[in-house]
C-alpha cells in the first residue's frame, strides 16, 4: 500500500480521511425522508413539489413543476427542502439520480419518489456529498440496496446505511469545486447541442418544404407518391437472438432503427450485428441509397422511422430484417443522402400517422404508403440541401464527441479525487 494511505470499508483512502454512515452526516433535525404521498390536484397558488422527473435529467423549467395545495402540503412540512440539500430518486428506473436543491426551490416539498438528504454543513459539504453519491462508488451502494424488479426502489433506512469517504472539509470543498467546474463544462456543451439541434430542425423543415430556397434555385418542385417512386424488396424474418458478431452479412434490426441509427446508416463508420447469409437467403442485399423503414413502433414518434443506406462497397453484404421495409427507387429520383434527411419532414410524419393502425403497437403497410406524397426538388437542389444538413449533422456529432469526452474526463476525476489518489489540498 502506498505510504500515507490506509485500508478502510470504503477502500484505500488517505490516512487523514475518515468514513461515516450517511445517517451520521445529516442534520439530526432533518433526517433522510421522502415527501407527499398523494399530491391531489394541481394548485397554481400552491407550493412547488419536486418529482424525480424534475431533476433526473437536469432541472426542468419551473413551468413544468407541479404545485401542491397548502391543505395537502402542510401535513408534510417536515419534508420541505432547503437550498443545498441533496436529492435522490428512490423509485423507478431512475433510482439513484442525484441533484442539489437550487436557491429558487428553497422551501419546496417532495413526492414519495424522492429522498431529501440534508447534510450537516460542519461535517460534510453538500456538493461533495452529491458527488460521492453520484459516483460509481455511490451508485454501487444504490445497486446493493435497491429492491424490486418491475418497480425498483430504495427505502430511506437503507440510504442511511450508505458509507461516505470523508476528507477534511477544506479538501471536500476543493474537490466539489473541481467537479462543479467539470459539470459546468458538460452543461455548456449540452446546452450548445440543444441549440444546434433546434437550429437544424428549423433549417430542415424550411429547406425540405421549399419554404426557404437556396441561392441559384427557383421553380416549382415535383410531388410524387411512394407508389410512383419506390419498389419494395424482400426482407429477412430473423429475431435478435439469431444475430451476433460472426456472420457474412450485416443485419439491420428494426429496433436499432428506433434506437441506434438516425437518418443515415453509413457502413464506413457504423457496423450493425451480423448473421449467416445462409439463414436469410430470401432477403435482398441492400445497396447504397436504399431507404429502410421500421414498419412498427410502440410510440407515435417512431412511426415510419427511416434510414438511408450509405458506405456499402462490393465486399460488404447487408440485409434488412423483421418489421422493416426496403424501399428502392425504380428510377433515379433522389440525390445521395437526401432521403435520409427527408425522413424527418414533419408533413411526411403526419401522413404516416394518418395511415398507421394498431392500439399498443402502431404500424404502416405497403398498401397504405402507396399514395403518400413526397416533395421532389431537382437533383442539384437536393444535393445542395443534403450538403447543408449533413454539415449541420457533422457539427452536432463533433459536439457530441466532445461531450462524451468531457463526461469521461469527469469520471476519471471522480475516481482520482473521491478516493484521494489525487490530492487538491
Amino acid at each position: 500500500m502506498k505510504p500515507g494511505y490506509k485500508q478502510t470499508e470504503v477502500g484505500v483512502i488517505p490516512e487523514d480521511w475518515g468514513s461515516e454512515r450517511l445517517a451520521d452526516l445529516v442534520d439530526p433535525n432533518r433526517t433522510i425522508r421522502y415527501g407527499i404521498v398523494q399530491p391531489g390536484k394541481f394548485d397554481q397558488s400552491g407550493r412547488y413539489m419536486i418529482r424525480g422527473q424534475d431533476y433526473s435529467k437536469g432541472w426542468v423549467h419551473p413551468s413544468e413543476f407541479f404545485k401542491v395545495s397548502a391543505a395537502v402540503e402542510t401535513p408534510f412540512q417536515n419534508a420541505r427542502v432547503k437550498k443545498g440539500d441533496v436529492l435522490m430518486t428512490i423509485v423507478g428506473a431512475s433510482t439513484g439520480r442525484i441533484a442539489i436543491v437550487p436557491e429558487w426551490l428553497d422551501g419546496a416539498n417532495l413526492t414519495q419518489t424522492t429522498a431529501r438528504i440534508a447534510p450537516r454543513s460542519q461535517h460534510v459539504s453538500g456538493h461533495f456529498l452529491s458527488s460521492v453519491l453520484a459516483s460509481p462508488f455511490g451508485q454501487r451502494q444504490v445497486a446493493n440496496y435497491i429492491k424490486g424488479n418491475a418497480q425498483p426502489g430504495l427505502n430511506c433506512g437503507d440510504i442511511e446505511k450508505f458509507i461516505v469517504p470523508l476528507p477534511p472539509l477544506a479538501e471536500q470543498e476543493a474537490i466539489a469545486t473541481a467537479l462543479s467546474d467539470a459539470d459546468a463544462h458538460i452543461d455548456s456543451l449540452e446546452q450548445l447541442i440543444v441549440k444546434k439541434r433546434l437550429l437544424k430542425q428549423g433549417a430542415m423543415q424550411d429547406l425540405l418544404t421549399g419554404n426557404q430556397r437556396l441561392p441559384g434555385f427557383e421553380g416549382d418542385w415535383e410531388v410524387k407518391t411512394f407508389g410512383e417512386i419506390f419498389t419494395y424488396l424482400p426482407t429477412a424474418t430473423n429475431s435478435r437472438s439469431d444475430l451476433g458478431e460472426e456472420g457474412d452479412a450485416f443485419y439491420i434490426h428494426y429496433g436499432d432503427i428506433h434506437t441506434k441509427f438516425h437518418n443515415h446508416l453509413d457502413f464506413r463508420t457504423t457496423r450493425p450485428p451480423k448473421i449467416a447469409r445462409s439463414r436469410c437467403r430470401n432477403a435482398a442485399l441492400l445497396k447504397n441509397g436504399d431507404w429502410v423503414m421500421a414498419d412498427a413502433s410502440e410510440d407515435y414518434d417512431g412511426v415510419g422511422k427511416t434510414i438511408e443506406i450509405q458506405g456499402l462497397d462490393d465486399d460488404t453484404d447487408a440485409i434488412a430484417g423483421l418489421h422493416t421495409f426496403v424501399l428502392r427507387e425504380k428510377t433515379p429520383t433522389f440525390a445521395p443522402g437526401f432521403k435520409g434527411h427527408l425522413g424527418n419532414l414533419k408533413s411526411l410524419h403526419e401522413q404516416y400517422l394518418r395511415v398507421a393502425t394498431g392500439m399498443k403497437v402502431y404500424g404502416v403497410s405497403k398498401a397504405a404508403l402507396r399514395d403518400l406524397e413526397l416533395p421532389v426538388p431537382t437533383l442539384p437542389e437536393q444535393t445542395a440541401i443534403a450538403a447543408i444538413l449533413s454539415d449541420m449533422n457533422a457539427e452536432i456529432a463533433a459536439l457530441e464527441a466532445k461531450l462524451a469526452k468531457a463526461r469521461q474526463v469527469k469520471q476519471g476525476m471522480m475516481q482520482e479525487l473521491l478516493t484521494g489518489k489525487t490530492r487538491l489540498v
